[in-house]
């Protein structure tokens, strides 16, 4: 198995779960003795999908036809993510009160969002960074302070006025860093999918606010096509892409998810995790020529050639070096981007995980 044929078998078995026909292609797969078990894990591992990996094998009685050395590492990682995402629940209640109690909803986005909806059958399968929240830009500040008095901390005591969300905060007796969101897209995008526009679809349960259905699924689409740049890198993301699938086999009804203004990205973004893993049954989107023809590129971009290798190298040092400059220009007249570059530049664990010394929390 090459390295796209590994991807699509990863991709596949995030799904035995819920598809019989996926299970029983996995299932053969497995047993004609072709599946390089070490390549799995390399890229289940780079996707941030290991432990949902586990979970769903496991759950369709699998594991006995994998090495035992193997499922006794996969459980393990499982297990320890499994404790953490219990703390980074305990964690993000905790905010949730102590922002309800001062009058500010806090909404709750991505990975931590989904564990505390309940997205997943077994919350180890889901692999969290930072605890995202979204609040209304006139609450940020109040926010941000509210948090400072209660232990958390950072480098930086300003906030970015141009910037989806201040610089991540953590506390040092907390499991997880905190980003505080005004915007859940790019400056450029924001006005198109933000407070205002979402504001009225909430689901709140136990006094726990986190996006619609269709809501997550348009900003798990957004967050790799728009904020990551994956629509110019042409890439492919699987956590994303399972949480879309997940969510979409959530729908009751059917529905069609659209949006007036990203309908380019979006309507990339679900052919391509439509293909990749499974089209949910109620979910409905309008595909087109553009965004079948997305797919076909990212799936060419999967097989190895020089070319790839040289036009991905370009594009990532286009859009770095283009970033970077604009803050290194603003640094110069703007005093948070001034501390925010030189608390870089002092960090040696910045300088540890540029080099890959230390892993990305």
């Amino acid at each position: 198995m090459n390295y796209k044929e590994t991807l699509l078998f990863v991709a596949k078995c995030l799904t035995i779960t819920l598809e019989k026909t996926n299970r029983n292609l996995v299932e053969d797969k497995i047993k004609s003795g072709l599946v390089n078990w070490d390549d799995v894990v390399k890229i289940s591992t780079a996707h941030y999908v290991f432990p949902a990996l586990y979970c769903n094998l496991e759950r369709v009685n699998f594991l006995h036809y994998l090495p035992a050395d193997l499922v006794e590492y996969m459980k393990h990682i499982t297990d320890l993510n499994r404790e953490r995402n219990q703390q980074i629940i305990k964690e993000a209640k905790e905010i949730n009160d102590l922002l309800l109690s001062n009058n500010i909803t806090p909404i709750f986005l991505k990975g931590t969002g989904n564990l505390l909806e309940g997205l997943y059958e077994d919350i180890a399968e889901r692999m969290v960074g930072d605890i995202d929240f979204l609040v209304h830009k006139n609450h940020l500040k109040t926010t941000f302070n509210i948090l400072k008095k209660h232990g958390y901390i950072n480098k930086i005591s300003e906030l970015f006025d141009d910037h989806r969300h201040i610089p991540r905060i953590t506390h040092p007796e907390k499991i997880a860093a905190v980003e505080i969101h005004k915007n859940m897209l790019r400056k450029e995008k924001a006005k198109f999918f933000d407070y205002k526009t979402i504001k009225d679809s909430l689901l709140i349960t136990n006094n726990i606010a986190v996006l619609s259905i269709e809501n997550q699924i348009k900003l798990t689409v957004f967050s790799k096509l728009i904020n990551d740049n994956a629509y110019f890198f042409k890439s492919i993301n699987l956590r994303g892409t399972y949480d879309v699938f997940l969510l979409g086999n959530k729908l009751k009804s059917e529905t069609k998810i659209t949006d007036t203004n990203l309908s380019k990205e979006l309507s990339a973004g679900l052919d391509l995790y439509s293909f990749i893993l499974s089209k949910p049954l109620n979910l409905q989107y309008a595909s087109n020529n553009k965004s079948q023809r997305y797919t076909k590129d990212c799936l060419q971009n999967l097989t190895p050639s020089r070319y790839n290798k040289v036009k991905k190298r370009l594009l990532t040092f286009y859009l770095k070096f283009f970033s970077r400059l604009q803050i290194l220009v603003k640094a110069l007249f703007n005093k948070s981007y001034f501390k925010f570059v030189f608390s870089r530049a002092t960090d040696i664990n910045w300088y540890k995980r540029k080099l890959g010394l230390k892993p990305n929390p």
